[in-house]
């Protein structure tokens, strides 16, 4: 899964924290487990998950074993049914928007 496209126009570790998120939105995931996936550095994503926290798109639970980051229900977008992108992502693309 991925995150909504509303969400997509926001800084690109933002966008790949959000993705990796978004994967796994119902067990959530650690910091460790975000770096796996986002493919950023620690620094990064502390950035990301400030900016995202402050804006309400993440929630954090710790249970006091682990503490694990959440996606809001609102940013998860549909399951992707396949690589391909639409047409109008081709088109959007293309164009200078």
């Amino acid at each position: 899964m991925r995150a909504k496209p509303e969400y997509r126009d926001r800084d690109e570790t933002e966008v790949a924290v959000l993705d990796a998120l978004a994967d796994r939105h119902n067990e959530g995931m650690t910091v460790f487990e975000i770096r796996s996936q986002a493919d950023v550095n620690i620094d990064q994503i502390e950035g990301a998950l400030a900016a995202l926290k402050e804006d309400d798109l993440i929630e954090v639970d710790d249970d006091g074993e682990r503490t694990v980051i959440l996606p809001d229900e609102d940013v998860v977008g549909p399951e992707a049914t396949d690589d391909e992108p639409s047409l109008f992502e081709q088109l959007r693309r293309r164009l200078p928007f």
